[in-house]
């Protein structure tokens, strides 16, 4: 299972629950209306901390880049080639 779909698969079941329990279809449990309250703006946190947590991984992930100079210099080399081959290959620029 890829990274994607298990993100979905919980995203889904997290939603189906948290609209069923804000449209009150729990069969049978009854919530507190305190509880009903704070169901309300949950969506709105658990969207605003993804956010969060997302733009945290960016960061750190930004700030620890590592550079890779022998992969830097295999890419350029391709690029160069590139055209050469191309051109041996019958395409014309």
């Amino acid at each position: 299972m890829t990274k994607l779909v298990s993100w979905i698969c919980s995203l889904v079941l997290l939603g189906s629950t948290w609209a069923a329990l804000i449209m009150g279809l729990t069969l049978g449990l009854e919530l507190h209306f305190t509880c009903q309250e704070v169901l309300w703006p949950l969506s709105a946190y658990l969207i605003v901390t993804t956010g969060c947590f997302a733009l945290g991984t960016v960061g750190f992930h930004v700030a620890t880049f590592h550079d890779y100079e022998d992969k830097a210099l295999e890419l350029q080399t391709q690029i160069q080639e590139a055209p050469v081959d191309l051109v041996r290959r019958g395409l014309r620029f």
